[in-house]
Parts: C-alpha cells; structure tokens; sequence
C-alpha cells in the first residue's frame, strides 16, 4: 500500500481480538519509532511495552474504557524534557513535539502491519506514575493498545483543507 493509503487506512481501533502480537511485528512498530524525526535527533523519548493480560486492573485506573485493556499490548510513550531540545529565542522544550512525532510513525507502522492502535491523552497521570514507576523528570505523555482490531473504521470526519490552510500568513 503506498502511503496515500496507509493515512486513509489508519484509525482509533476501540475493540481488539485476543490474539497475541507477534515479536516481529512489535519490533518493527518500535523500529518506526526509533527511526521517527526529532529535534536535533535527540530522541528524548522511552517507550514501555505493557502486556495486558493480568494488569487489566491497573490499567483502567490509568485509562478507564474497557477496550483499552482488551488488546494484548498497550504502549506508553514518555518524554525526557530534560535531554530535548528546546528553541532558544523562546525556551521551548521539543520532548513532547518528539514523542508526538514517534507515536504517530508507530500507528502508521502498525497499521500497515495490520494492527490497530488508538491514542489515549486522558489518562489518569498520577495512576500511570505508580504503575510504571515513572521517575519525577519522566512524562508519560501517550498511551496506546497494539493489538489486531476486532472492529471495523468509522467514516472520517475532517475539516476541508480550506479550513486548515493558509498561504502567505494569517
């Protein structure tokens, strides 16, 4: 599939199959996100794989629909503020642009693996702190299931282009 496809083909999977993923395909999703941009490639960014099975319980205290718990991955992307870089004229810290920019190369990677994610942003942060064992200068700023959907695409939803684009300034 090229890549015209591969952004039409993507979605936010909210019903996952049982099935396992295969250590292949997980390589090759976190492989995306080694290989994603980042300002001035420092990679300031961690990613925690979490098999679901047996922490269901600990996993809706961090995000609480059912579904987000049913794949048999969930991945938690977290910033390094401290080793990003960050724009001098006005200090601001490019961790949270970089793990943006890896997560969206890992729902790209896994959907033309066949696989579903969903970027889950309300979380509970503090649960996910004592799950993880996050160190106070870790954020966790994304999580996602990685799993095989069991439900089908609803029709996309977008503004126009003209909606989104401007040419030339505001």
């Amino acid at each position: 599939m090229n890549f015209t496809e591969l952004i039409q083909k993507r979605y936010s999977v909210r019903a996952y199959k049982p099935d396992s993923v295969e250590d292949d395909k997980l390589r090759q999703v976190l492989e995306a996100c080694r290989l994603a941009p980042s300002a001035a490639n420092r990679q300031p960014f961690q990613l925690i794989v979490i098999h679901t099975a047996g922490q269901e319980a600990e996993l809706r205290r961090v995000y609480h629909r059912s579904w987000f718990s049913q794949a048999p991955l969930v991945i938690c992307a977290c910033a390094l503020p401290d080793r990003a870089w960050y724009r001098r004229s006005d200090g601001k810290n490019y961790s949270y642009v970089d793990v943006a920019i890896a997560v969206d190369h890992l729902t790209l990677a896994a959907t033309e693996l066949g696989l579903g994610t969903c970027w889950v942003a309300a979380f509970n942060v503090e649960a996910a702190r004592q799950m993880l064992g996050l160190p106070d200068d870790v954020e966790p700023v994304a999580f996602t299931p990685l799993g095989y959907p069991a439900d089908q695409p609803r029709p996309k939803e977008r503004k126009a282009l003209s909606d989104l684009v401007r040419y030339e300034g505001w």
